[in-house]
């Protein structure tokens, strides 16, 4: 069945590129050439813009043509009859604007801004001075956006059941208007690109191009425009309007005085389904602005220019009914399925303005939670284990976050749904793990209806009953209504992913855990501690002027060990010391899977004969992709994964220490520069507390606690015996787990001339730091009995600074003597011959680096 689907959507994209859609204009149009338009830029792309131009041999030509510009989604064909009838007396042109009709599909910008820029350069070519500008539905915008481009051009201006004040449009704000046209432009470019239709949906009615229209405009300029328009304006809008609001006109009649409002009991499309009356009523206003004898804001009335100057008035937004209620009803539904809790709090907050039911936002959110919640609930039955490894399922959904939720739905069943409604995030692997499980449909149904029932209203109410007090307590400033309730709904949704979890340990000890990961500096992410180390580098770079110099620090080693260097390369530099070195063996990928699993076994057999055995990427970094296998089951799930150079090593017990090494080229010996204590973090069960909690209620451990928590999800459940210790961590790196500590106390002469020894053997190397295992610490105090699992090179850290006991600016001041002394070394290294990388061929590592690391 996939392969089916699969097949005929390539054959449909390949129909579509062989015969691309593009319209053509109709015979009764016109068509011109124009620049494309970029939101305020105009390209050298060229774009064609077809229209309707209907002079008459009677008409005067002193009279400013008529230009009436369509709505979305739509062409010029929906106001044809009414641009005929306007022709009796005037000129008039109505083009299809570009992305519709007869214009070109294909351009860069649908915005209304652009639109009037294209209209702009059509009056341009034609040469035309002054125009009456008559506005249909979206085309309401476009004039108002040219009137503010070229005002004297402009000698009126007709609103058709037009658009503009944002407060009236959806949700009455920009950026939550914009979310909802964001998700209805990606649901329509999916049905268009994901559904194998052959080009049948290229012209659809609400297409990619109607999306686009609404997602690229900004309405917030419109009410600016309208409150600085000083001429002639009509408005023309039905009471029974259900696409645009009779509220709406309302507003604009408000914001420009001068405006002659004329409302009747039509509706949305009475420009197309009575066009002798719209072209009567729009005739007879022209007339009285050639006659000038039309009011402009000069000459309005005093009493209505004052109520021009009053502020927004909130209570003016109608309910939503109608066809808009059922297309917000069904938005907010979708709208579900990215964020649950996020579109309760925005629907409470338009119930709080008055623009939306209790009762139908309300059922709105039930059925996208319910419906979404059964979704997953059925792609884990559907799908398994098998989907989480396929994008995009493995994007949101891990594997280590479903077994998690399967020993939950094991532990506390069915009821449990009721809990993760309160636990945001807990929700998703629960639910497709229950599924997968073969949980009962029926008792989970019923479950979820239940939980759905309690929890949607109750945050949907809570979310309106804030906003309301917020919009009364700020009545006073109602021009920043929409921003207040904004900031409304950023504290409850804080107070939901805050005070919730507050309410239970568990809750409180993973805040605790995210506190502690952002207040002390040994555990933040790279791209905030690292800055200040880069910027000395490069300072280091222009001072040697060799931005790359550093790389030739260790010549034996490509780039010098700063990215991308096989680690296999690097142990065979060490085999003249193989009493020092864990047994290891380089597989390579291009083997059969068969038999790269036999030559690990082998190796297994010969030289590591007790389990576990320690496999790991040959380019990798800090831990990523290492792994120690407990049984050739493991063994061979690991060789099927790895899509690059394996390596097999032998595991070394014992403790773990980083002995950072350097010697300066001339110099007889070289150095011990700082020694790091690796501890692995172990947990003592008690026999009550399951693991999960021993992990959160530990005090390093719960600093970690998330990484814990994945790394053994498959035992949190389980409950150890009183004083049975259980360990956390079994690799010696900081980012997994182990506690770095200042191991400068076991530093000794003897050990400090071992070293020395072993990297004399090491010809080009220089600079780096070893990963030592070793069981007796007083035989390695001696320089006797320990391995070396692992040697880095340019960019290994003197990682004695994580100690916690460690400041920021004295790890700071560690990095940038090490940084120096590198550098050192590599100028002195070219001084005697060797060549740095040249930055091309730095740059390949760097790639070559990046796919390894996405290839574990």
């Amino acid at each position: 069945m996939l392969w089916g689907y699969l097949t005929a959507l390539l054959a449909s994209h390949l129909l579509r590129w062989m015969h691309p859609y593009d319209s053509a204009p109709r015979a009764d149009e016109r068509a011109i050439s124009l620049r494309a338009v970029a939101h305020s830029r105009e390209l050298p792309r060229p774009i064609r813009l077809a229209w309707i131009d209907h002079p008459t041999d009677f008409a005067d030509a002193a009279r400013p043509p008529v230009l009436l510009v369509h709505g979305s989604p739509g062409d010029n064909d929906e106001v044809a009859a009414l641009a005929e009838r306007l022709s009796a007396r005037h000129r008039t042109l109505a083009p299809d604007l570009p992305g519709f009709g007869g214009s070109s599909r294909d351009v860069p910008d649908f915005s209304v801004a652009a639109h009037a820029r294209y209209l702009l350069q059509l009056l341009d070519s034609l040469h035309i001075a002054q125009v009456h500008l008559v506005g249909f539905s979206m085309g309401g915008g476009v004039v108002l956006q040219l009137q503010q481009l070229a005002p004297a051009r402009v000698r009126s201006i007709t609103m058709l059941s037009a658009i503009g004040a944002q407060e009236y449009e959806l949700l009455g704000d920009y950026h939550l208007n914009h979310g909802i046209h964001g998700l209805q432009l990606a649901g329509l470019w999916l049905l268009r690109e994901a559904v194998p239709h052959f080009g049948w949906m290229d012209d659809a009615v609400l297409s990619v191009a109607y999306a686009r229209n609404f997602f690229d405009t900004d309405q917030r300029p419109l009410r600016g425009i309208l409150e600085r328009y000083a001429g002639p304006m009509l408005i023309l809008q039905g009471e029974h309007d259900p696409l645009v609001a009779p509220a709406v006109a309302r507003e604009h009649a408000r914001l420009v005085p001068q405006a002659e409002l004329q409302m009747d009991q039509g509706d949305h499309f009475t420009a197309f389904m009575r066009p002798d009356a719209v072209a009567a009523a729009i005739t007879v206003f022209l007339d009285r602005v050639d006659a000038g004898t039309a009011p402009v804001r000069a000459t309005a009335d005093p009493a209505r220019i004052a109520r021009a100057a009053e502020p927004f008035d909130p209570r003016t937004i109608p309910k939503i009914e109608g066809i808009a209620l059922v297309v917000v009803m069904l938005l907010l539904a979708l709208a579900t399925l990215v964020s649950e809790d996020l579109t309760c709090i925005a629907t409470g907050l338009m119930i709080a303005r008055g623009t939306l039911g209790f009762l139908p936002g309300t059922i709105a959110c039930f059925v996208g939670i319910f419906g979404g919640d059964m979704l997953v609930f059925l792609a884990g039955r559907s799908f398994g284990r098998a989907v989480l490894e396929r994008a995009p399922v493995r994007w949101f959904l891990s594997p280590d976050a479903v077994t998690w939720g399967s020993q939950w739905v094991t532990r506390k069943g069915a009821a449990l749904v009721f809990v993760t409604r309160l636990l945001p995030g807990t929700r998703l692997p629960t639910y497709f793990a229950a599924g997968m499980l073969r949980t009962s449909f029926r008792k989970f149904a019923a479950y979820f209806f239940a939980a759905c029932v309690v929890w949607t209203p109750f945050l949907v109410g809570i979310s309106a009953a804030f906003g309301e007090v917020v919009q009364r307590i700020l009545g006073a400033f109602t021009r920043h209504a929409t921003l207040y309730l904004s900031i409304t709904g950023l504290v409850l949704f804080l107070l939901l992913k805050l005070f919730i979890p507050l309410t239970t340990w568990r809750g409180r000890r993973l805040l605790l855990s995210r506190w502690r990961r952002l207040s002390r500096w040994e555990f933040w992410p790279r791209w905030l501690f690292y800055p200040p180390v880069v910027l000395y580098i490069l300072w280091l770079g222009l001072k040697h002027r060799s931005v790359t110099l550093f790389t030739a620090v260790n010549p034996a080693i490509p780039g010098g060990g700063f990215v991308g260097e096989s680690k296999a390369q690097i142990l065979a530099g060490l085999s003249g010391s193989p009493d020092r070195v864990a047994p290891w063996e380089l597989i390579p990928a291009a083997l059969a899977p068969a038999e790269r699993l036999r030559r690990a076994l082998t190796f297994r057999s010969l030289r590591a004969p007790e389990w576990p055995l320690v496999l790991k990427p040959d380019i990798g970094e800090r831990g990523s992709g290492v792994s120690l296998c407990q049984s050739e089951t493991e063994v061979e799930r690991y060789l099927e994964r790895a899509a690059g150079d394996t390596i097999v090593q032998s595991y070394a017990p014992g403790a773990e220490f980083g002995v950072f090494y350097l010697r300066r080229p001339g110099a007889a010996r070289g150095e011990i520069f700082s020694i790091t204590d690796k501890r692995f973090l172990s947990l003592t069960g008690d026999g009550t507390r399951t693991l999960e909690e021993l992990i959160l209620a530990d005090d390093r451990a719960v600093c970690m606690a998330p990484f814990h928590l994945r790394q053994h999800t498959s035992r949190l459940g389980w409950i150890p015996e009183a004083g049975e210790t259980i360990p956390l961590v079994k690799l010696g790196t900081h980012c997994l787990g182990a506690t770095f500590l200042d191991g400068g106390w076991v530093r000794t002469p003897e050990l400090e001339a071992a070293i020395d020894q072993l990297s004399q053997g090491f010809r080009g190397f220089w600079f780096g730091r070893y990963d030592i295992r070793t069981m007796d610490i007083t035989a390695f105090q001696a320089g006797r009995d320990f391995r070396v699992v692992e040697l880095n090179g340019a960019t290994a850290e003197a990682t004695s600074i994580y100690d916690p006991a460690n400041t920021l600016s004295s790890a700071y001041r560690t990095l940038r003597q090490q940084w120096r002394l590198c550098f050192e070394i590599a100028a002195a290294n070219v001084a005697r011959g060797a060549v740095p990388t040249p930055l091309r061929e730095l740059w390949r590592l760097v790639r070559r680096h990046r796919d390894a690391i996405r290839s574990h």
